[in-house]
């Protein structure tokens, strides 16, 4: 399986997550979140597995082939056309998790500035991993990843897919009694298989023919929330 490694994060998607168009920052802020980010790189260890599963369609939501139920008609809508659906979680390690709480005890914009390169680092390993399954089945289509927690997909399923990805032995990846996932930078998501090509408003970002020119990319969402 692909191994995922970071070398750089992109120092103005770090800023959009604080609050802060690159445009707008002065060269102090460009500074710390620079060095941050250097550190986060330097600290972060990813890691990630899946599974893909078949799937149907029914009245309370989607049915993998191992019997769960993804309960809600959000899933359900977004899925349909799918005959598969990848399931994956991914993980930057508890030094990142460290790094950040070292931060917080004795400086609070250099903490902020670590949570929101780890945020945008752990999208970046999800865009390298969702490539990575694209090339794994050619010819095929595909939906945005979606995540517990989006729509009305509840996050009670973290716990459920950590388990049958067996997560918390590959990669040590946990859900606590509150469905929060431990390590904190990490992710769990589906990623819908198609045989027919999906709507505009439901593809992948990253098998849109806009790519990065795309305004809605840019402004930190999908077609889908026009």
């Amino acid at each position: 399986m692909m191994e995922v490694q970071l070398s750089s994060l992109d120092i103005s998607e770090v800023l959009r997550y604080m609050g802060c168009p690159a445009h707008q920052a002065d060269q102090a802020l460009v500074e710390t979140v620079t060095t941050c980010a250097q550190a986060l790189v330097k600290t972060a260890r990813p890691r990630w597995t899946y599974r893909t599963f078949s799937i149907s369609l029914e009245e309370e939501g989607v049915r993998l082939s191992t019997g769960l139920l993804l309960p809600g008609q959000d899933l359900r809508t977004h899925l349909s056309g799918c005959h598969q659906v990848a399931v994956f979680c991914a993980t930057l390690s508890p030094q990142t998790d460290s790094l950040i709480r070292q931060a917080e005890s004795r400086d609070m914009l250099q903490a902020l500035a670590l949570d929101c390169c780890a945020t945008a680092a752990v999208e970046q390993v999800c865009d390298e991993i969702e490539t990575f399954l694209h090339g794994e089945y050619p010819g095929c289509y595909f939906p945005f990843r979606y995540s517990p927690g989006y729509g009305d997909l509840p996050l009670s399923l973290q716990g459920p897919l950590l388990a049958l990805l067996d997560a918390p032995r590959k990669i040590g990846l946990c859900a606590s009694a509150t469905h929060i996932l431990t390590p904190r930078k990490s992710v769990t998501a589906l990623i819908g298989v198609s045989h027919t090509p999906v709507t505009d408003a439901k593809r992948s970002c990253l098998s849109c023919p806009a790519g990065e020119h795309c305004q809605y990319r840019k402004a930190g969402g999908h077609c889908g929330s026009k």
